[in-house]
């Protein structure tokens, strides 16, 4: 090749390089000066990005303001090692002394450790050095302290980002009703129902991607400030919760039952005091893991009988006092057998005792032979009373009820006996509670309720008012026979073992065959049971209604007055025992003829109280003895003095106690009080139990 020729070459490379060097020059140029700005918004749009900030989940309050459910504050604390204001001067001039603060306040590492963990993660470059998570407040308060992290984010390189855990200071108590929110679809309970109300509304924070995809705060400021939620006031009462649920699980573990609930409603607000459900686990400990009070739509039994006897005597068939012949025990409807629960029959008794012993036979002829020849007169009767309908709970998960119509595909020729007496229909305890409760409140249906108001930063923002379902669900006079016929089941009746000489208790006991889609009622010769009791009390002037059921005793033993209502009785004597109201006229009538001299006190010091107990003569019986704080009980012959527990982490309950004693207990606490009124502490927020995180003032009315 001649050399003009290899020169001519190397001309046209060189051109070719200095064409192509001077178009990634012009592309730099374009990049740097007329698409920078779409550049790094792109660029940033990856690494920089508005985080969602959850706000503080409302609490969950118990009737009394005992706290059922609230969110505790928790703390993940870590190290931006290389912030441009930590120089090297710096951070070896304060290294060792954060070490060993560090040690002191987290032992699990040594002082040398930490001293070690932190100057390699300078070394690597690390921006987001993770120091603990989980941490308290207080935890967090000190670590801000610490040499180098006092200087804030920026110049001392400190981040935390703050996390809420639920927590439930009760534990198992109405776990199930309080229940719980995972996410969009898993809702349980007052914390799935009210999850709008509780949750607040997010705010926003500017957050940056680093290496390793975990995104960092710029800055210590938020964008958009987080609004915590409201509070919610259940109607729970927490001493009657926890005598519900101590008399249910002793019951089911002397049964060996499966499982059973409990529900304590107010007759005249429908408010709900007390709901407990327990199921047997695979290990054997009995447990709240389903809502069967409002879950569970099962066939009742004879607590059915009620209604039916209800529409027979509305339409005016029969009065207590008409006699039916049931028979030996046994009747035939058709090819079907039906058994009373003496196996020799009560032969002819009247409706009231027919209704008193739970005679199968007697009502399911009542049933049948005036209602026969049109089937639906009777299902339309039970619709008018609301039985066919669910009763729009404030929580998730009512079971369906079901009775059907006369045109139903599965109607018979039994249809009617069977229904007349619990079968063939389902219901859920509550449901049949709710239908009980309107006897007892003069036949008006009230809608059960679980919440009575809600609240934002102590203040009233909705209250939840009592709701009718039916005003009436018969007729007066109808009431009239059907509270005399609850009353002689326990006057003189399959629950005589309820009886008791202090208060009337009207209700029913029901004893329920199961019945399993696969194997029927029976499986290899063996039934099992549903027993149950629901009922009213005081039956004079009803303020509470009960419904106890019990699902598959297992000792032999499952008629409802047996396995079910001992339970309420031990509720119905704890409620009766414990409510002033109940008791208010006899009070007064005490007070009025000076028959008592025990006078009643305020809460507070117990060295205080019994000394003046002691002056002026008045026995005083103290639950424990080694105690600072009490709360008196005033008893027709003594005061009994109930251990009060203060505790360093939460607020104190000082209701009931005078000011001077209240400010002592919660000043010594760290805590400032603002109070109004005068006389004896009566209301208090935040409630008993709160965490005393973050807390600085405590409001108290006094009346």
């Amino acid at each position: 090749m001649s050399k003009s020729k290899t020169i001519k070459r190397t001309y046209f490379v060189y051109i070719l390089l200095v064409i192509f060097g001077l178009t990634i020059f012009s592309r730099i140029v374009v990049i740097q000066f007329v698409e920078g700005e779409h550049w790094e918004k792109l660029a940033n749009s990856h690494t920089l990005a508005q985080r969602k900030i959850e706000a503080v989940r409302g609490n969950i309050y118990a009737a009394d303001g005992s706290l059922l459910a609230t969110s505790i504050p928790r703390y993940e604390v870590r190290f931006d090692c290389n912030a441009e204001a930590i120089t090297d001067k710096l951070f070896k001039e304060q290294i060792d002394t954060l070490a060993l603060c560090l040690s002191r306040l987290l032992p699990e590492k040594s002082k040398t450790q930490w001293k070690q963990q932190l100057t390699v993660a300078r070394n690597n470059g690390e921006r987001y050095h993770l120091i603990k998570r989980n941490l308290s407040f207080t935890e967090l308060k000190e670590l801000r302290e610490f040499p180098i992290f006092s200087r804030g984010q920026y110049k001392g390189g400190f981040i935390y980002i703050q996390n809420n855990k639920r927590e439930k200071p009760f534990q198992m108590l109405a776990s199930r009703t309080i229940g719980y929110h995972r996410d969009a679809t898993n809702k349980v309970g007052l914390e799935g129902a009210y999850d709008q109300v509780l949750s607040g509304v997010s705010g926003m924070r500017l957050m940056k991607k680093i290496a390793g995809g975990i995104w960092m705060p710029v800055s210590d400021d938020n964008e958009i400030e987080p609004e915590d939620g409201s509070d919610i006031i259940t109607t729970i009462d927490i001493n009657i919760q926890d005598v519900a649920e101590s008399a249910l699980l002793e019951q089911l573990k002397l049964q060996d039952a499966d499982h059973g609930c409990v529900v304590l409603m107010e007759v005249k607000t429908g408010e709900i005091k007390a709901i407990a459900n327990l199921t047997r686990t695979p290990s054997g400990r009995y447990w709240e893991t389903y809502n069967y009070a409002v879950g569970e739509s099962t066939e009742p039994g004879s607590t059915f009988k009620l209604a039916s006897l209800i529409a027979a005597i509305e339409d005016g068939y029969i009065d207590l006092d008409d006699s039916i012949r049931t028979g030996k025990g046994v009747y035939k409807f058709y090819d079907q057998k039906m058994y009373d629960s003496h196996a020799e029959g009560f032969g002819t008794i009247t409706v009231q005792r027919a209704f008193e012993v739970s005679s199968n036979i007697a009502v399911a002829k009542i049933i049948n032979d005036n209602y026969e020849a049109h089937p639906q007169k009777f299902i339309d009767r039970l619709y008018k009373m609301n039985l066919n309908q669910k009763l729009g709970l404030q929580i998730f998960g009512e079971g369906t009820p079901q009775i059907k119509s006369a045109s139903d595909p599965t109607w018979s020729g039994i249809s009617l006996p069977w229904i007349s007496h619990g079968y063939e229909v389902a219901l859920t305890p509550l449901q049949i509670l709710t239908f009980y409760n309107g006897v007892a409140n003069d036949g008006k249906l009230i809608k059960p309720r679980f919440v009575r108001e809600i609240k934002k930063m102590g203040k009233t923002v909705k209250t939840i008012e009592p709701q009718i379902i039916n005003p009436a669900i018969c007729s007066q006079n109808t009431i009239k026979k059907a509270k005399k016929m609850l009353e002689g089941v326990v006057e003189n009746g399959t629950a005589r073992n309820l009886k008791n000489p202090n208060y009337k208790i009207g209700g029913k006991t029901g004893t329920a065959q199961i019945y399993n889609a696969k194997y029927g009622y029976k499986y290899e010769t063996n039934v099992s049971y549903q027993a149950s009791f629901v009922g009213y009390f005081p039956a004079d002037d009803p303020m509470y209604s009960c419904i106890v059921v019990v699902n598959a005793p297992s000792k032999n033993v499952y008629y409802g007055n047996l396995v079910a209502g001992p339970i309420f009785k031990e509720i119905a004597d704890k409620v009766y025992a414990t409510s002033v109201q109940i008791h208010d006229e006899l009070t007064n009538q005490q007070l009025a003829s000076g028959q008592t001299k025990i006078p009643v006190s305020s809460n507070g010091s117990k060295k205080d109280l019994t000394t003046v107990f002691a002056q002026i003569g008045v026995p005083t019986n103290s639950k424990s003895d080694e105690t600072t704080w009490v709360a008196t009980q005033t008893g027709a012959k003594s005061v009994t003095l109930h251990r009060r527990i203060i505790r360093d982490s939460e607020i104190p309950n000082v209701v009931g106690m005078d000011l001077k004693d209240a400010i002592f207990i919660l000043e010594n606490l760290g805590i400032n009080v603002e109070f109004e009124g005068s006389g004896t502490i009566k209301e208090q927020y935040p409630a008993s139990g709160t965490p005393i995180t973050n807390i600085e003032t405590v409001k108290i009315k006094l009346a």
